[in-house]
């Protein structure tokens, strides 16, 4: 059973959407990876916020069994599996609340953190409640955090990362596209704020990707698989508004994790 939010939109965009990697079919994990420890940090996306069937552990942090991170463990069987992410984390928070598990003998490691760190919760309240100009101005502030901020923020939280697991393959996965453009929505924001929505995730995602590469972690672009399963697609992996539970909108649906995040991450490994 979901978890009703207090904060009304302070997960609303935990969101900031998307990238470019997004294989094919799943595939076997590495060899050796499911002997090794597996620590997974990170924000709402790698909690599984949205996702529900919420473990009682650490309730605020809305952690699902459901989210992609639990469901690589339960295929996987790594030797151990801690599960530190958290609802609302910032790199600052997993940096320091979440690295205690990690050491020498931990084989992989996941993230998802950065779209709290550039303002995204503030973006989506001001573009579903206002739209508009306001919502692009905001969009633009949130893309100059983007490049002013949160690379030193990543590296900062990278570095950290392989200086308690020297041994682990780290895997950075992105956020993806909230919308389909011209989709099946009949109302809402316009499409020119979907749009740019769209563009500041795939900003996101283009950073994400660079700090990432910058220490020689693996990138997950889930843009890809996520394509056609937008808000306003047929088919949505992701939450809309969610007015009975407003921290599962713009994250992902257990279809998001089971058939988009899971298979990506594995096919990786």
């Amino acid at each position: 059973m979901r978890k009703s939010r207090i904060a009304p939109w302070a997960a609303a965009l935990l969101l900031a959407a998307a990238c470019t990697l997004a294989g094919p079919a799943a595939t076997a994990a590495a060899p050796g990876l499911a002997a090794t420890g597996y620590v997974a940090l990170g924000d709402s996306y790698s909690a599984g916020v949205g996702a529900g069937s919420y473990l009682t552990a650490a309730p605020r942090c809305l952690r699902s069994s459901l989210s992609f991170p639990a469901l690589w463990a339960a295929a996987h069987s790594p030797s151990s599996f801690s599960f530190t992410a958290c609802d609302g984390a910032r790199t600052g928070d997993v940096l320091k609340d979440q690295l205690g598990p990690l050491g020498p003998r931990t084989g992989l490691v996941t993230i998802t953190a950065g779209g709290r760190d550039v303002g995204f919760t503030s973006v989506m309240a001001t573009c579903a409640l206002g739209g508009g100009g306001r919502c692009r101005s905001a969009v633009a502030k949130a893309r100059a955090a983007t490049d002013r901020a949160l690379p030193g923020d990543l590296d900062r939280l990278y570095s950290a990362i392989r200086g308690k697991a020297p041994a682990a393959r780290v895997v950075v996965l992105g956020y993806p596209r909230l919308y389909q453009l011209h989709g099946s929505c009949s109302g809402g924001l316009p499409d020119t704020d979907r749009a740019a929505l769209n563009a500041a995730a795939d900003h996101l995602d283009q950073v994400l990707a660079a700090r990432a590469a910058a220490h020689g972690f693996t990138f997950v672009d889930v843009r890809r698989a996520f394509g056609g399963h937008e808000i306003c697609s047929s088919a949505p992996w992701l939450h809309s508004v969610d007015w009975l539970d407003l921290g599962a909108s713009y994250h992902p649906t257990a279809g998001g994790h089971s058939l988009g995040y899971l298979p990506l991450l594995t096919h990786a490994l």
